[in-house]
């Protein structure tokens, strides 16, 4: 996974965004946003789907992919660094 993207509210609580996330047409943008999310549920994070009494999938992948469907994670795009400040 590269480091262009980052999750915005790393620790918002299960309500998350107030407006859904933009929705996503790369589908290795959707990977790399729901793995940085699965890694965050898997740490503790609570999940921000099955509040509304709709089973929940037990799996923190399946649970993150849900949430990015639904635009529930907000990410970034970081620009990436020239190579030189990288190996400063």
């Amino acid at each position: 996974m590269d480091e262009t993207t980052h999750l915005v509210g790393e620790s918002d609580g299960p309500d998350g965004p107030t407006e859904p996330a933009p929705p996503i047409d790369s589908r290795f943008l959707f990977v790399d946003v729901a793995a940085l999310r699965a890694k965050q549920l898997r740490r503790g994070a609570r999940p921000r789907i099955g509040e509304d009494g709709t089973p929940v999938p037990r799996k923190a992948e399946r649970v993150a992919m849900e949430e990015v469907k639904r635009g529930l994670v907000q990410y970034e795009m970081l620009k990436p660094q020239p190579q030189e400040e990288a190996d400063a």
